[in-house]
């Protein structure tokens, strides 16, 4: 969840409060105020700011709730409480609190929200969105067994996805040519998403669709667009009183609702055809390995576990890889220093390969640098409690949400110098090496049992791609557009849109029937 939609809905109150409404408000506030003068506090609740009536704290959050939070830390201490119409929220910051919530008290942290919203996704059998149970865990260890299997299990999984990503590699640096023969500057970011998309869907399904499929391309766009309104329909859930007249949060939900079926119809097709070839002897792709294990956890279950790796793989990872180009051509410098590594530690013979990386140790901290300084995952999805617990000395009631603010660990003053600079070299040690126990720190896959199950899987294809591209491509930004250093708010934070051309390096040799190792196309196309 995101809270893009909260925002929204605040700049339009501001404008469009009605008379009756604050008369109402204000005889709410006085019901509560005399409520909590009667009804005096047993137990330590965390602290926090005012919240009205009806609205609670929505009204303050802004166009970056992160930011807010991080404000109202200042003041409030790392683990303090909002409202969102009558319901707490509890607000983690900083990674030490962060740590002792999800790590030390694991599965009291491990719930999420019963909203109805949640329970429509991926068709109400979601693994990222589903309630904490034994039924949860057992399809989550499935689910990440399966995906492990298809990736990194063993030598032949990680060639295998290798090859997926190098051949979409391939296909997006010739979507990049085309693009500049045809208008030079263009924005970049639904290639990518093809891109990225089509690795999932090669794993999935066992087929690709090329950057000129504009259905496919529609699908996506409107994926995209599924991240910036899911946020909106939980403040539905939170304040149900908004389905009755029209509002830019009403709106935004039954758009959420659209774009959900959408996804899932997609998803369903792709399975519906898989059952009807299934062989047990033959295991063609990760959805026949699902038909087989989640299958027998019920109806459903393999539709909605697919879903949730389509839909969030390709988000996420398409976040980042757009932040790669953005940040490569905001500081040319930087890319001109990846070129030369990448010539000194490759050459021009072969691509490069997921066990380079040690040798490219300015490219890994690129990428390090990337995930903190953007923190393209400012929240996780939102927490539940399972169980009545203490967070530092707060008395936390079940069924309490929980927002864990990532950002706040990756611009932690504290933790790192000057967080609001990109800086590369910060993971840099004094031989030049990758400090891995700095990297460690970076926060954007969660923590503890909701950890994201394909955190590993990501690493690898946000290498490759970006490594590959690298090594092919010179990128330019348009000279007149002015980089903007802000962001767009949905499931995940993408840079505004901006424009870029590429320029291909130098050709390598075209790859002979020897070249068998991981890295080289397999296609003999004379773009790279």
């Amino acid at each position: 969840m995101n809270l893009a939609g909260m925002a929204e809905l605040g700049s339009g109150w501001k404008e469009q409060v009605q008379p009756a409404l604050l008369a109402s408000l204000l005889l709410l506030l006085c019901f509560e105020v005399a409520l909590r003068v009667r009804s005096p506090r047993r137990t330590r609740s965390p602290p926090g700011p005012f919240a009205w009536p009806l609205l609670g704290n929505v009204m303050q959050l802004g166009e970056l709730p992160h930011l807010t939070f991080c404000r109202m830390a200042q003041k409030y201490g790392d683990v303090f409480q909002i409202r969102l119409g009558r319901r707490a929220v509890l607000v983690l910051n900083g990674e030490a609190a962060i740590r002792r919530a999800l790590l030390g008290q694991c599965a009291q942290f491990a719930g999420r929200p019963g909203f109805s919203s949640y329970r429509a996704i991926s068709g109400g059998k979601s693994m990222a969105f589903g309630g904490y149970s034994e039924l949860w865990r057992l399809h989550r260890k499935i689910a990440h067994s399966t995906l492990r299997a298809f990736s990194s299990a063993d030598a032949d999984a990680r060639a295998i996805l290798q090859r997926h990503i190098a051949d979409e590699a391939r296909e997006l640096v010739e979507a990049f040519a085309s693009l500049s023969a045809r208008g030079r500057y263009f924005d970049p970011s639904l290639e990518c998403t093809v891109a990225v998309a089509n690795v999932i869907c090669a794993l999935c399904f066992g087929q690709r669709y090329g950057h000129e499929d504009q259905e496919f391309k529609s699908l996506l766009g409107r994926t995209l667009k599924f991240g910036q309104t899911v946020g909106a329909g939980s403040l539905v859930d939170l304040l149900p009183w908004l389905q009755t007249f029209p509002n830019p949060a009403r709106s935004l939900y039954r758009s959420f609702q659209e774009l959900n079926r959408e996804a899932f119809d997609f998803v369903k097709a792709k399975i519906s055809h898989h059952r009807r070839t299934y062989d047990p002897a033959v295991t063609r792709d990760m959805s026949d390995a699902f038909i087989r294990d989640i299958g027998r956890l019920g109806d459903g279950y393999v539709e909605g576990t697919v879903t949730d790796l389509f839909g969030a793989g390709q988000d996420t990872n398409s976040a980042a890889l757009t932040w790669v180009l953005f940040l490569l051509v905001r500081y040319p410098h930087l890319q001109a220093r990846l070129h030369e590594e990448l010539e000194g530690a490759v050459g021009r013979e072969r691509l490069p390969a997921w066990e380079d990386r040690r040798r490219l140790p300015f490219l890994e901290a690129f990428l390090y640098e990337t995930l903190r300084f953007s923190s393209f995952v400012p929240f996780t999805i939102p927490h539940c409690t399972t169980a009545d617990v203490t967070v530092d000395g707060f008395h936390v009631p079940k069924d309490t949400v929980v927002f864990v603010n990532q950002w706040s660990v990756n611009h932690d003053r504290a933790k790192w110098k000057d967080p609001h600079a990109f800086d590369p070299g910060r993971f840099l040690d004094d031989k030049g090496e990758l400090d891995r126990d700095l990297a460690k720190g970076v926060l954007i896959f969660s923590l503890g049992k909701r950890r994201c199950i394909g955190d590993e899987f990501s690493k690898v294809q946000l290498f490759l791609f970006t490594a590959i591209l690298l090594h092919q491509c010179t990128f330019l930004a348009d000279p007149a557009e002015g980089l903007s250093m802000g962001c767009v708010n949905g499931l995940t934070l993408r840079p505004r849109p901006f424009s870029l051309s590429v320029t291909l390096r130098h050709r390598r040799r075209q790859p002979s029937a020897s070249d068998s190792g991981p890295g080289i196309f397999a296609s003999t196309s004379a773009t790279c």
